[in-house]
């Protein structure tokens, strides 16, 4: 495996591969940017296909933990880890403890939190390890920062929708979400309660179950929930979702979900932008998770971690401002500015080693 010519490996700082035969871990850890701070950003356990796909995903998704980070505002760079493996028969506190030696070799380059494939639990075994986790508080959650991940895609899309259809209310409209694990249930909750319609699809029929007895959610077919007539389409499963097969049948006017890296390609941003489909950048209505993830590793209080997060409403009305104006993908704009933010930290570093020398 060639890391160097990977299509994602956009200069990381680190990748770091580990195999601990004992437990049966097999595990990479990335950063991508540690501009801002050490890298920090969920540790994913997945049955991936081979070992390039997990080396695509982690790459991908640490490079977004970059922009995610610097758009909202916090002292982090850009970091993810994933396990090779399938969550519901490879996991074992064996190999949780194995996985928190792994992270505690780099040496607080890199920062654990839950992501797809692990929880709360998962990251206090790895803790007992490496002080270099965090989601660990002891809150109404559990640490557990999907609540918070929720709450700010439910902030995209209000933005969103006021942005396109001129209007403050999501009463009566309509809103297709895939996937119901911890974001997708909690997203719905914040929509039912704005009395928004919302239709749910999801591989794991208790997921689907609860949000339908639970919530009311329209329960629908996993096949067809991406093509169904909605207001607003949110992707809250797995990545790559927006593609060539699906984005022509697509019948939303709005995209807005908490899936890590929905576009498949960069051409996929544009084939949205020629449909006239309004894409909210995943990695800026999604930074919930982390604006809590750091909050919990400071200590600071809930109100100033919940005022916080309602900036991705004003981060993501620039990004939509500024695209209309430049008449440029939205994904385009938000990379721009997490950018800007990136080089002006730079410049700042720059000039105080200068002063000091």
């Amino acid at each position: 495996m060639s890391v160097f010519s990977a299509p994602a490996f956009d200069g990381h700082e680190l990748v770091s591969f580990c195999e601990d035969k004992s437990s049966g871990l097999r595990a990479i850890i990335a950063v991508h940017d540690s501009t801002l701070g050490a890298g920090v950003g969920g540790c994913r356990m997945y049955p991936y296909a081979s070992d390039e796909e997990a080396l695509h995903d982690v790459l991908r998704l640490s490079r977004g933990m970059t922009y995610k980070s610097a758009l909202a505002g916090l002292p982090l760079g850009g970091g993810k880890s994933v396990i090779i493996g399938d969550p519901r028969s490879d996991k074992s506190r064996k190999l949780l403890q194995a996985m928190g030696d792994f992270i505690d070799s780099q040496s607080g380059r890199y920062v654990a939190a839950e992501d797809s494939g692990t929880g709360p639990a998962d990251i206090r075994v790895m803790a007992e390890r490496t002080a270099f986790v965090s989601g660990l508080d002891d809150n109404e959650y559990g640490g557990d920062p999907s609540p918070s991940t929720a709450y700010g895609v439910f902030l995209g899309i209000r933005t969103a929708v006021k942005h396109r259809l001129g209007v403050d209310s999501l009463e009566g409209l309509s809103v297709a979400i895939q996937g119901l694990g911890h974001v997708g249930y909690y997203l719905a909750k914040h929509l039912v309660t704005e009395k928004a319609k919302v239709y749910g699809a999801d591989v794991s029929s208790e997921n689907l179950q609860r949000a339908v007895d639970d919530l009311g959610v329209i329960p629908v077919d996993v096949d067809d929930i991406l093509s169904i007539e909605a207001d607003v389409l949110a992707p809250c499963a797995m990545g790559a979702v927006l593609n060539a097969r699906s984005i022509p049948a697509i019948r939303a006017g709005i995209i807005a979900g908490a899936a890590n890296n929905q576009l498949a390609t960069d051409e996929d941003g544009a084939s949205l932008q020629d449909r006239g489909i309004l894409y909210c950048p995943d990695f800026l209505i999604n930074a919930g998770g982390i604006v809590d993830v750091h909050h919990q590793r400071i200590g600071l209080p809930e109100a100033q971690k919940r005022a916080h997060i309602q900036r991705i409403e004003a981060t993501l009305s620039e990004v939509l401002r500024r695209a209309d104006e430049c008449h440029l993908q939205t994904q385009e704009i938000a990379e721009q500015l997490a950018e800007e933010i990136l080089a002006s930290a730079r410049a700042s570093r720059g000039a105080s080693l200068a002063a000091v020398g």
